[in-house]
């Protein structure tokens, strides 16, 4: 298997999808087929080149409470992938201990997961297991949709869980494979603008709404990558934290890499989002 140490550090100049808004109706994606006659979605792309910096050698300058992201060390038992019920019996164990570990969690609720892959010719997986890397800059929740489900999925334990800190972190890490394709980008917290920058984004389920954050772009945003990020290398992705004095989330998009390998295997990758509470 390929190794990180292929390739050495090298910043990436690539092209970036911020928020544009398309017509007058308040942002909205429908998460699933929307009714016949809907657009599926109203956000735009307003495309701006950017450099993405390559943490590779200074991982350990960065996490999660200063940055909003953090790499880390870790191998798990699953390699494929592939069996939904050992995913969810084997690594959803290994990924609470993670954040245990990591993260300082007392408590650890995995509420959903997402394999993104290629599809192989002539198959198509369930679209709500199995997608294509998102190009799009964003932010999976919104803070207001992040305290909604606690009481979502917690629902009687919510109030007392929220008098205390709640963090969603997002664990993502390559399958198989070094990510070389359209690898996986993530913003400094320190340098985006929570007043102007983040547009809420409707995001509209058969049965419920949330809602996630769109951006628009900045020049000031700093963005970073782990070049060649293998399979035994882990991405946490802040995506909330209820504590107002540290970074609160992370803006991440995959990218194109121009000058990765062009032999190497399209990239696959799962990401497990998960409740992190520190009080129990």
């Amino acid at each position: 298997m390929a190794t990180a140490a292929v390739l050495p550090p090298r910043d990436v100049p690539t092209t970036l999808n911020y928020y544009a808004p398309e017509g007058e109706e308040a942002p909205f994606q429908y998460v699933y087929e929307p009714p016949a006659g809907t657009l599926k979605t109203n956000i735009g792309a307003d495309p701006h080149p950017v450099v993405v910096h390559d943490a590779r050698g200074r991982e350990a300058n960065f996490n999660l409470d200063q940055n909003g992201f953090q790499y880390v060390k870790h191998v798990s038992q699953e390699k494929e992938f592939t069996d939904e019920e050992k995913i969810r019996e084997v690594y959803y164990k290994e990924v609470e201990e993670l954040l245990k570990k990591e993260a300082g969690a007392k408590r650890v609720f995995i509420f959903d997961h997402t394999i993104r892959r290629k599809n192989p010719e002539g198959e198509t997986p369930s679209k709500a297991i199995v997608r294509g890397p998102v190009e799009r800059v964003h932010i999976d929740q919104t803070y207001q949709a992040s305290v909604n489900r606690v009481h979502y999925h917690l629902k009687d334990e919510a109030d007392r869980l929220l008098k205390g800190r709640v963090r969603i972190i997002n664990v993502w890490r390559p399958i198989r494979n070094p990510a070389f394709h359209k690898p996986l980008a993530v913003s400094d917290w320190r340098k985006l603008d929570t007043n102007n920058d983040l547009v809420s984004v409707r995001f509209i389920y058969p049965d419920r709404e949330g809602s996630t954050f769109s951006v628009k772009y900045n020049p000031q945003h700093e963005w970073w990558y782990l070049g060649g990020q293998t399979p035994e290398e882990v991405t946490l992705i802040k995506c909330f934290d209820s504590e107002v004095d540290r970074a609160r989330l992370t803006p991440h998009s995959a990218f194109l890499d121009e000058g990765s390998p062009k032999e190497a295997p399209h990239r696959e990758s799962i990401e497990v989002r998960a409740l992190v509470f520190d009080t129990e």
